[in-house]
């Protein structure tokens, strides 16, 4: 197996679960420069991460590479705890880090040329940060009755970790979100997640 990643994005959720599955893999680092190749753009046409590879077979989009590994090695229990409703819990939380969290915060990492303006730029970053704290405030009040997001540990705990990590950089208030701060100490302290992060250069 290997997974092409950049270090620190959303790529990371999928370096995790690799880790907590421990089979052997191989990571590539992909700069964002690398991106934009005609070598990379031949494993993903997007020229983003991440992607992965097993068997000569290329799959890209995090949330299905997630997918994909869930379902590949069971045994590690990252997809629910077997039941249809579980399973589906994992991608009703899974689908909200990946098509409401993940998009939220296109602002504030420069999706903003278009608008022309110094004062049209901070309004939208500050549109983006107010709306991310919502989202935040709905994982944490999902938080408050589950250790983990979904109820077992699963894919859906990786990517929401990573993408509570960004809020550091950008500036997204989380005082008082005290069952988010849990699971963020959690997985930071969890070895497959040091583990990741130090291949990544980022511990």
């Amino acid at each position: 197996m290997k997974l092409y990643y950049s270090p620190g994005a959303c790529s990371l959720a999928s370096h995790i679960v690799l880790e907590w599955i421990g089979e052997p893999y191989e990571a590539v680092p992909v700069s964002r420069e690398q991106r934009k190749t005609p070598e990379y753009l031949q494993i993903n046409p997007a020229g983003a991460v991440p992607a992965f590879e097993h068997d000569s077979w290329v799959l890209t989009q995090n949330a299905a590479i997630l997918n994909y590994l869930a379902d590949r090695f069971p045994e590690a229990g990252l997809c629910g705890d077997g039941t249809p409703k579980s399973r589906a819990e994992v991608n009703r939380w899974l689908g909200f880090v990946n098509s409401d969290v993940h998009p939220a915060f296109r602002p504030l990492f420069g999706a903003t040329a278009y608008l022309g303006d110094d004062a049209s730029i901070e309004k939208s970053k500050d549109h983006a940060r107010s709306t991310l704290r919502g989202l935040f405030e709905r994982a944490d009040g999902q938080l408050a009755g589950h250790e983990w997001i979904a109820g077992p540990r699963s894919i859906a705990d990786t990517y929401l970790y990573v993408v509570t990590r960004w809020t550091q950089a950008v500036g997204v208030a989380l005082s008082g979100l005290a069952h988010l701060d849990r699971h963020f100490a959690a997985m930071q302290a969890d070895p497959g997640v040091q583990r990741a992060l130090k291949q990544e250069g980022l511990a």
